[in-house]
């Protein structure tokens, strides 16, 4: 077989699904953003379905779901809910499946963070978060209506979580849809991200995605940390399970193909990204004008958030490596490109 990314289905209808495997059905949910959609895919087991993902917790989604229940799901419950990681278009529903008698499965790291996020309701941004944008050196215009402006809530898209639920860990063996998996943890786009591991399928989650590279943001609970870092070491660790011909059931775009490749390649995205951005910081820059050497293309208003968490995790990389050093310019961090982060280049 030839090496290479391949995607060997067509995206489902909305309200339909696609069958990828014996027993394993492939279904597509609206998001209202950039990234339209999330795929999330139901295992036949006899008397029910086991589920991994649910998008958000909107009207919509509700009704969707209701029309892929007594469709192509044939009336049979949900018995079982996999959940990839803590982000809402991720387990946005795991609670209205939960009290419908759902088990749900995910990492602890996952599980806290969602509960705790969809318990944090704020009505404003909090003085970190206030913090955090200045240290970005976000725009001032930009900084001034966000700080007055209700921020988007974990709470707007996500049912309750439940308090209890069955803990993923790493190297665990999960029976589900007549198949044997390897739990196996990732990180970098979210802590603890579960990748399912069986002889022919992965299930991959926002971890392996074809097409496209995942967010990996630095954000204001935790400022400081590395996801750049997390993302590598991922991926390094991964590679030696994949396989060429394993079908991987990813979070968005489509199943694909060609994971080695796939690795390879969404490693190197972000050496090349961090090699372009230590070239631009031979003059001090803040992670907010840094979008141009991390994204060459322009970035709008809907995308600004996300594209300066990604800028800032770039920076405080290259700044934990040794790559460059910061200080403070008013109250943004600059980060500038050291003589060590010249020379490695």
């Amino acid at each position: 077989m030839a090496e290479g990314v391949r995607h060997p289905f067509e995206p489902p209808a909305e309200g339909e699904a696609v069958e990828v495997a014996d027993g394993v059905l492939w279904m597509r949910l609206p998001l209202p953003m950039a990234l339209d959609h999330v795929d999330v895919y139901a295992f036949d087991e006899g008397d029910g379905w086991a589920l991994v993902d649910t998008g958000f917790d909107t009207g919509r989604t509700r009704a969707i779901w209701e029309r892929l229940l007594n469709g192509p799901l044939g009336g049979r419950p949900v018995t079982r809910l996999l959940l990839t990681h803590h982000h809402p278009d991720h387990l946005g529903l795991a609670g209205w499946f939960a009290a419908r008698g759902a088990e749900v499965l995910t990492s602890r790291t996952a599980w806290l963070m969602g509960r705790m996020l969809t318990l944090d309701v704020q009505d404003a941004p909090p003085p970190e978060t206030l913090r955090f944008w200045r240290r970005a050196g976000m725009i001032p215009v930009i900084y001034e209506e966000r700080k007055a402006a209700r921020p988007w809530n974990f709470a707007d898209v996500v049912h309750p979580i439940p308090l209890g639920f069955t803990r993923l860990e790493e190297g665990d063996a999960l029976s589900f849809g007549g198949r044997v998996w390897t739990v196996r943890l990732g990180g970098g786009h979210a802590p603890d991200h579960v990748t399912l591991w069986s002889d022919d399928i992965v299930v991959g989650g926002d971890q392996l995605l074809s097409g496209i590279s995942p967010n990996l943001g630095t954000y204001p609970t935790e400022p400081e940390a590395d996801p750049v870092a997390d993302w590598i070491a991922t991926c390094r660790r991964l590679a030696p399970h994949a396989a060429e011909g394993q079908l991987v059931l990813a979070g968005h775009k489509r199943p694909f193909r060609g994971l080695p490749v796939r690795l390879r390649q969404l490693e190197e995205n972000h050496h090349a990204a961090l090699a372009r951005l230590e070239g631009w910081l031979a003059e001090p820059r803040s992670a907010a004008e840094c979008f141009p050497p991390l994204f060459r293309r322009s970035i709008g208003l809907e995308e600004y958030g996300l594209a300066l968490v990604e800028a800032v995790a770039h920076c405080v990389h290259l700044w934990k490596a040794g790559r460059a050093a910061r200080t403070l310019r008013g109250e943004a961090w600059v980060y500038r490109a050291t003589e060590v982060g010249e020379a490695a280049a």
